[in-house]
C-alpha cells in the first residue's frame, strides 16, 4: 500500500493512526520475529509525546541472537539506499536528558514513529533529537520512521539533524524522495541505514538492531496496511482527499 500524505490533515488524525500502528508493529515483532528472551512493548507516556515501540531484553545474562554454545549469530549488513558510519566518540554532556527504564528488563532498541508534534517547534524537535542521541549514547539502537516532509527546522530531514549531533556530514534527499526511514546502530562504531521514501511508495522493511551484529527486520508495510484498513472510513477519506468531514471542498 502506498504511503499516504498525512501532512494534508490535522495531526490528531495521525495520532490515532500512530497509536494503532505502534501496537501492530509490536505484535508483529512478538509473533516470532524477535529472538528468545527479547520482547517488544509499547511505551505509554502522558502529554504530547507519542508512544514508542521498545524491544526489551527480559532474560539477563544472554544477548539477542546468542547461540546455545555462547556464540552470537551475525547477519549480513542490511541493504538500504544510503549507509553512513562513524567511530567518532559521542559527547555525553546531555546524557541525563532521558531515563529509559522498565521493570521487565534492559531496553536495547526503540522504534520512534515521528509525529507532527515532534517537529512543530524548535523545542519539540530538539527534544526528539536529544532523546534519540541519548539513546545511542546509552547503547540503545533506534529506528526512526518519519512520514512527514522536512520543515524549516529540519530542511534536510530528521536524519541530518540527528546525525549532525554525532558527526556533521552533508546529506540531501534523492530527487522525488522527501520522507525518511533510518535505523541507527550504536556501539564502538555507529552506523545509519537510511531509506528515503516518498508519498505513494510502499514502505520497505527496515532493520532494528538488537546488538551490533544482530538485527531483525521490522515489517512496516504489512503493519501500515493493516492499520489503514482497520481505520475509520471517515479518517481514510480525509487523508485521501485532504478534506475533513463537514468541510466544503473549495
Amino acid at each position: 500500500m502506498p504511503i499516504h500524505d498525512w501532512s494534508r490533515v490535522p495531526s490528531r488524525l495521525f495520532h490515532d493512526f500512530h497509536q494503532s500502528w505502534s501496537i501492530r508493529i509490536k505484535d508483529a515483532l512478538n509473533a516470532g520475529r524477535l529472538p528468545d528472551g527479547v520482547e517488544a512493548l509499547v511505551e505509554q507516556r502522558a502529554g504530547p509525546k507519542e508512544s514508542d515501540v521498545l524491544a526489551i531484553e527480559v532474560r539477563p545474562g544472554r544477548h539477542p541472537g546468542e547461540e546455545p554454545d555462547g556464540g552470537v549469530a551475525t547477519l549480513p549488513p542490511p541493504a538500504t539506499r544510503i549507509v553512513r558510519r562513524t567511530t567518532r566518540a559521542m559527547d555525553a554532556s546531555r546524557a541525563n536528558r532521558i531515563v529509559v527504564t522498565h521493570h521487565l528488563g534492559r531496553i536495547i532498541a526503540v522504534i520512534e514513529i515521528v509525529s507532527p508534534g515532534n517537529k512543530d517547534s524548535r523545542a519539540a524537535l530538539r527534544d526528539l533529537v536529544e532523546k534519540t542521541v541519548d539513546c545511542l549514547r546509552r547503547g540503545i539502537h533506534v529506528l526512526i520512521v518519519d512520514l512527514f516532509p522536512p520543515t524549516a527546522r529540519d530542511p534536510f530531514g530528521i536524519h541530518k539533524v540527528i546525525w549532525d549531533e554525532i558527526v556533521e556530514e552533508d546529506f540531501a534527499f534523492p530527487e522525488g524522495k522527501d520522507r525518511i526511514l533510518v535505523s541507527y546502530k550504536t556501539g564502538d562504531e555507529r552506523a545509519a541505514y537510511i531509506e528515503p521514501v516518498a508519498v505513494g511508495d510502499p514502505l520497505p522493511d527496515m532493520p532494528l538492531f538488537l546488538t551490533g551484529d544482530f538485527h531483525v527486520m521490522v515489517p512496516l508495510e504489512p503493519t501500515y496496511q493493516a492499520t489503514w484498513e482497520a481505520s475509520p472510513k471517515a479518517l481514510r477519506l480525509a487523508v485521501e482527499t485532504g478534506i475533513m468531514p463537514g468541510s466544503e471542498a473549495e
